[in-house]
């Protein structure tokens, strides 16, 4: 009865040592290998736009700021965004957003709100603000328009009126 109790035992770690080890006949990779590009087209991609659908042509920004997209962006980023973000230079747990649309263009900033983990993945100025927070921004699964209202709040923030 021992012996059937430490083998029933031993069991589930055997399993997992035997899942943890590799297959003799599969790839090995060597670290060289590029990670593969999330955009449709790589070779027509644009850093300084980050890693997402945003561009210029397709985010149009007016000269004057929505109100209604401003007070929603504002409720939004008080429930989302407020417990790592000031609206000051200060760094919470992320950066400060005082500035950010005079240091980010807007496609930049819609393709990090709505598509964080692979900008952080290879996005140099993401990448950089990574290093000096130490902590991934978690996606906060925000849709389109929910996007757009926190870039015009951030926008307000910066002194756009």
């Amino acid at each position: 009865m021992k012996k059937l109790f430490l083998s029933l035992a031993a069991l589930p770690f055997l399993l997992l040592m035997l899942s943890c080890g590799g297959d003799a006949t599969s790839e090995s990779s060597t670290g060289s290998e590029k990670p593969k590009s999330m955009v449709p087209e790589p070779e027509k991609h644009d850093p300084k736009r980050g890693e997402g659908k945003w561009t210029e042509e397709s985010l149009k920004l007016s000269e004057t700021l929505d109100q209604t997209w401003v007070s929603s962006g504002e409720s939004i980023s008080s429930v989302k965004c407020a417990s790592c973000h000031k609206t000051t230079e200060e760094k919470l747990v992320g950066p400060g957003w005082k500035g950010v649309t005079k240091r980010r263009k807007p496609e930049w900033i819609m393709n990090f709100i709505t598509n964080p983990d692979p900008m952080l993945d290879k996005d140099p100025q993401a990448q950089a603000m990574l290093e000096l927070c130490l902590v991934r921004m978690p996606n906060q699964n925000l849709s389109d328009g929910e996007a757009r209202n926190i870039l015009e709040y951030m926008r307000k923030i910066d002194g756009a009126k």
